[in-house]
């Protein structure tokens, strides 16, 4: 084993020192080397070496010159050295199998064996895999800097942006992906150019062009920049390097169909048709799908008849038959718009039968796998398309019904055999239903083929029963027949308990009968059935509303909104419901919005001026009142606020206007036109407000209040007929008091006769006849308060006893609440009362008769009905005396009644 050699440890290179220099081989000196010219000319040097003193293999002793290891050439007995040896090295020397100067022989990488080396070295270990050496170095990195890598590397950025791009407009954002687009050719630009510079032009990459160009066209065409777009493609076709160019053509012309330039669209969709062979059929036939819609948009029906037939005949589908019949239809051909309806109903739409979906046996896996199939990608796109046929098929049906036959339920009789006799049968129900519903959006109710044809589907399937019985039970609602739509909503619910049509019709005839609860259990179960059914949804906002859940009826809306966000009811439901919550300020902006929408709508202009009047913002307030008195000049409650608006502000002679067209509206209200006459009296027109109150009191000449106001200005104007009016006024005030005695004691004579009745157990042998009760016999008294006035009402009727009419028992106006609750009363008002309301008392409406509401002496003074007049601003620094308009005159004893 001591002459085995092992490879040493630290040999880390095998194929090390091919670049070192060893002088032996130096055969330039050999001339000049003594020793080794000694040698050539003795025999010493063909001594044959000592082989034995040096270790060899197993074998034996190894030849000079293979590659054993590193020894010295031996000298001979004589101390010269061996010439065979030195022989060997020089040989060697010209194999290029040199020995190192430090005795290491190279090995001969032609006859090692694996592992093993021809060291001599001693002490090293047996490692044939080299595993003591440690890891091997890292690679060597890429150098980046060649023109070549550079290239590469450009080339796989233009990939990405153009990738980039198209996710961009995957998901909607346009604008990005029109960003990437045009990165990506600017790169693509850079990198022709780095190929030129190069001289690899030959090795430009066409295919990485076209799609940088391609993409940036559709990515302009995107984003509406038709004239960019247009460029880009034309770049594209003109390009003789681009394979198929041309057929992008077809995408110039819909940029020019976009455009509505249709000539324009027909010329390139008829280029592009002409670079398509005839192998590519479906494509062709897109395209003249294409050219016969640009003819019908440009109205020439007879050239897209052509480009339509003959895709009838060549590959029919449905989009292009319902085309072909609106054509027809258009120029009004009867027979050939039954032909293409035949036509139509015939077109396959290549899908499977249901009958695939129902599992044969009771299989597991089987069924499994039929559930996985029935929501696969493939089967909603065969029951899309299967619903686009059936609604083309429908459409024409309702379309040429009318026009096929001399009437319209003949027509549309021929339309369902037809459909009965093809692959649609389930269509024909759906086609008779429309017919009824056809009869319904006429108008012919009282016809009863709508009725009749509604009820022959009460023996039919479950789905076309209960599609029927909706129809029916909507139809005796609208007509206020109650309980035949419970009956028919009772047979749709029977017939399909999910059909959320029919639960909303039971739930609308127990919502007339005032059972919210019940109504409202109807209306959730429609919402379990189909969670978007919003008609469900706002029902039940209602009732809850009626409940009184107003957070549940918020709710309900709330999310209604989400669903209708430009639905004007659901804002305003929104916006009362806040105002029920006492939340003003998000009423308001409930109804801002809403006014976005319906921007005309005198009575929501109305409200949000009675919101802010509320507020105290009477600016915001006079705004959206004058905005709705434009649009609906009839609203007494508007023409009311903005004449005591005018009023408060010291504006009468604007008020006058209001107060006119009031009276225009409610001629026989006395009010108004006594409020016309202040006006005039109070601007100082007194001419005018006299012969106003003479006006007044021709057509009511019991009024007292309007003959208190004529003696009083007459007064002051020193007039001659004050006399008269006094005369007048003393009468209507006695007949008004003789009235009010009998109607006083009636009553009492009419409670006595009651207790005595009561106490007798049964009643007297002699009842007591009392007189019938009729309105003239009632005592009439009611408070006043007009606008910010209060608001003008007709009479109230009230017994003797209560003279104060309750708020329940009128209908009061916004404004009269605001007055009354403001603490305007009948007998005191507060400071703010005293300019904008006033107690008008005793006044009877236009057909009673006049009494007097006690026995007092006879009072001709009166109260202005528009309330004292405020004082004017002060513009100067002068202390101003309160004076009396009248200080200075009397009222004598002879005016007044006695």
């Amino acid at each position: 084993m001591e002459n085995v050699h092992l490879a040493a440890e630290d040999e880390d290179d095998l194929y090390s020192g091919y670049n070192d220099y060893n002088p032996t081989f130096d055969s330039e000196e050999l001339d000049n080397d003594v020793g080794f010219q000694q040698a050539v000319r003795t025999s010493h040097g063909r001594r044959p070496p000592m082989t034995a003193k040096f270790p060899g293999t197993a074998l034996g002793g190894r030849p000079i010159g293979t590659s054993f290891g590193s020894r010295m050439p031996m000298g001979s007995s004589m101390g010269r050295p061996t010439t065979g040896a030195v022989q060997v090295r020089v040989y060697s020397a010209f194999l290029g199998m040199a020995q190192s100067m430090d005795g290491a022989a190279r090995p001969m990488t032609a006859v090692r064996a694996a592992g093993y080396s021809s060291s001599l070295a001693r002490g090293s270990t047996f490692d044939p895999l080299g595993q003591s050496r440690g890891p091997a170095p890292p690679l060597e990195a890429k150098n980046e800097d060649t023109p070549e890598e550079k290239i590469k590397i450009l080339e796989k950025k233009v990939n990405d942006l153009i990738e980039e791009s198209c996710l961009a407009q995957g998901n909607g954002d346009l604008q990005l992906a029109l960003e990437k687009a045009k990165e990506a050719g600017r790169k693509e630009r850079a990198l022709v150019r780095q190929r030129e510079q190069t001289g690899t032009a030959d090795h430009i990459t066409l295919d990485l062009t076209y799609s940088v160009l391609f993409n940036l066209a559709n990515q302009y065409a995107n984003n509406d920049m038709n004239t960019e777009a247009l460029n880009t493609y034309q770049v594209i076709v003109k390009n003789k390097m681009f394979n198929n160019a041309g057929r992008l053509k077809v995408n110039m012309g819909n940029i020019y169909f976009k455009q509505k330039n249709y000539p324009k669209a027909i010329k390139f969709y008829r280029m592009a048709l002409d670079q398509i062979s005839n192998a590519h059929t479906e494509m062709r036939i897109k395209i003249m799908q294409n050219i016969g819609v640009s003819f019908i948009r440009m109205g020439q029906y007879s050239d897209a008849i052509t480009s339509f037939d003959h895709i009838m005949s060549e590959s029919p589908n449905i989009k292009t038959g319902f085309n072909l019949i609106l054509c027809y239809y258009a120029i009004g051909d009867r027979e050939r718009m039954k032909k293409s309806f035949q036509k139509l109903i015939c077109v396959l739409l290549g899908i499977d039968e249901e009958d695939k979906y129902i599992s044969p046996n009771d299989d597991p896996h089987t069924n499994l796998l039929i559930e996985a199939i029935k929501n696969d990608q493939l089967h909603q796109m065969e029951r899309e398309r299967k619903a686009l046929a059936e609604k083309y098929i429908m459409t024409s049906a309702k379309l040429i019904a009318p026009a096929i036959e001399s009437t319209f339920a003949a027509g549309f009789d021929w339309c369902v055999d037809m459909v009965k006799s093809s692959q649609y049968v389930e269509l024909a129900n759906d086609l008779e239903i429309n017919k009824a519903i056809t009869y319904l959006r006429q108008k012919e109710f009282n016809q009863a083929e709508a009725v009749e044809t509604l009820k022959t589907f009460e023996k039919k399937d479950s789905r076309v029963k209960s599609a029927a019985a909706t129809n029916l039970s909507f139809l005796y609602f609208l007509e206020k027949d109650y309980d035949q739509a419970d009956r028919y909503a009772d047979l749709a619910m029977n017939a399909d308990r999910y059909n959320p049509a029919a639960l909303i019709n039971k739930g609308n005839t127990v919502f007339v009968k005032e059972d919210y609860e019940k109504a409202a259990e109807f209306y959730k179960e429609a919402l379990r059935n189909d969670s978007s059914c919003t008609e469900a949804l706002y029902n039940l906002g209602l009732t809850y509303k009626r409940l009184g859940r107003l957070e549940e009826a918020l709710d309900c809306f709330l999310k209604l909104h989400a669903i209708l966000r430009n639905s004007a009811q659901v804002m305003y439901q929104l916006a009362n419901l806040y105002e029920m919550l006492e939340d003003p300020h998000q009423a308001i902006e409930w109804l801002m919005q809403l006014i976005t929408v319906t921007p005309t709508d005198p009575h929501v202009l109305a409200k949000l001026g009675e919101l802010y009047d509320n507020e105290g913002d009477k600016s915001q307030a006079f705004q959206y009142y004058y905005e709705s008195f434009r649009y609906f000049p009839s609203n007494i409650e508007v023409i009311e606020w903005l004449g005591a608006y005018y009023i408060d502000t010291q504006f009468c002679e604007k008020a006058i206007q209001y107060f006119e067209r009031a009276t225009l509206i409610q001629p026989n209200n006395v009010v108004w036109q006594l409020m016309v006459a202040s006006c005039y009296r109070r601007s100082g027109n007194y001419q005018k407000a006299l012969e106003t109150y003479k006006d007044i009191h021709r057509k009511f000449p019991e009024n007292v209040e309007c003959l208190r106001f004529l003696v009083r200005l007459c007064t002051d104007m020193g007039l001659k007929e004050v006399q008269d009016y006094a005369t007048k006024l003393k009468k209507v005030e006695k007949m008004k008091e003789i009235r009010e005695q009998r109607v006083k004691s009636g009553r009492e004579s009419s409670a006595r006769g009651r207790r005595e009745g009561s106490a007798s157990s049964g009643g007297s042998p002699n009842p007591i006849h009392m007189p019938p009760y009729k309105p003239s016999d009632v005592n009439i008294r009611a408070d006043y308060s007009v606008g910010m006035l209060g608001s003008i009402l007709s009479p109230i009727q009230t017994p003797p006893k209560k003279p104060n009419v309750s708020h329940s028992e009128t209908n009061h106006s916004p404004a009269l609440e605001r007055a009354r609750d403001s603490g305007q009363s009948s007998h005191g008002t507060s400071a703010k009362g005293e300019r904008l309301s006033v107690k008008l008392r005793s006044l009877p409406g236009s057909n009673e008769p006049y009494e007097a509401s006690s026995q007092r002496d006879l009072d001709a003074s009166y109260v202005d009905p528009l309330g004292p007049q405020m004082e004017r601003p002060k513009t100067a620094a002068k202390k101003r005396t309160e004076e009396d308009e009248f200080a200075d005159e009397e009222l004598g004893d002879d005016l007044l009644p006695e």
